[in-house]
This record gives C-alpha cells, sequence and structure tokens, in this order.
C-alpha cells in the first residue's frame, strides 16, 4: 500500500487485480494434480490469449 501515492490508485489497482485473480484462481486443496495441472494449462493459454 505504500507504494501508491493515492487512495484511488489503489483502489483500482485492487479492483482490477480482484477481477484477475477471481477468474484464473483456483482451489489447489480441492482437485486433484492432474486436473490441477490441465486447468492451469488452459488458464495459461487464456491469458496469452489476453495480453497478447
Amino acid at each position: 500500500m505504500l507504494l501508491f501515492r493515492q487512495m484511488k490508485s489503489l483502489q483500482k489497482f485492487v479492483s482490477v487485480h480482484a477481477n484477475g485473480h477471481n477468474h484464473f484462481n483456483l482451489q489447489r486443496h480441492l482437485v486433484d494434480r492432474q486436473t490441477y495441472k490441465t486447468c492451469r494449462s488452459a488458464t495459461l493459454v487464456e491469458w496469452q490469449i489476453l495480453i497478447a
């Protein structure tokens, strides 16, 4: 929080970060390893498409 000079900037960053985190976050403890790896691979491909 100390890196942000204004509270408005911090709130904007957190709102954008939260949306991405909620979309790409997988509950690792709820799935087996193979399912997790498959989902992470699909997520990485989607992320690369979004930033391209």
